[in-house]
């Protein structure tokens, strides 16, 4: 007992400056660089899109689970990846009207994936037709196909939730591949999804 009240009395002591602010909290300030003036250029001007990349916990939704930071130098790139086979295309096939009523809002970046308690990953969520998260970039590699592929299959996947969510289908189309959905989707090798 008396060893716990020595503990507890040394931890608690006024020397502590407690007025350090905490990273990540709220309030953090920094100088906007050739990202930001990128990010800018090709995002924020054309399309009123808003890419936070800087770490801000309170993005992810879920904060139980453990993801990272996306590394500065992988911003850039990702970002020009998701211009090149997100945003071109649908401007090339529709316009840019219909892009820019549909395309989500804000981007949020983070490092690392989602691990999920059944085994899987999550790359990336959709919130409300107006926001995507995308997890997993601290791993892209601009010139690798597989690693284009997966952002590319994320990036279309996370918009076709904003377009159902926007759009509706017609019942007929809803019944086009019914039969094929399961609940262990994830049990499948590649393989077998191809």
């Amino acid at each position: 007992m008396f060893a716990f009240t020595a503990v507890l009395l040394t931890a608690c002591s006024k020397k502590d400056d407690l007025s350090t602010p905490l990273v990540g909290l709220g309030g953090d300030s920094w100088v906007a660089g050739d990202i930001d003036d990128w990010i800018t250029a090709n995002y924020t001007t054309p399309y009123n899109i808003e890419i936070k990349y800087k770490w801000d916990r309170s993005e992810l939704g879920e904060v139980n689970k453990d993801v990272v930071p996306i590394k500065e130098d992988k911003v850039i790139a990702v970002m020009d990846a998701i211009k090149k086979v997100w945003i071109e295309p649908y401007i090339a096939v529709k316009d840019a009207a219909f892009f820019k009523k549909y395309s989500q809002k804000q981007f949020y970046l983070a490092g690392s994936p989602s691990y999920n308690s059944n085994g899987t990953i999550t790359l990336g969520t959709a919130e409300s037709g107006r926001k995507i998260v995308l997890l997993n970039l601290n791993t892209f590699v601009p010139n690798n196909k597989a690693s284009v592929k997966e952002i590319l299959h994320t990036i279309h996947h996370e918009f076709g939730h904003v377009l159902h969510q926007n759009i509706a289908f017609t019942v007929d189309f809803q019944r086009i591949s019914a039969g094929d959905y399961i609940a262990t989707w994830f049990n499948f090798s590649n393989a077998e999804a191809r």
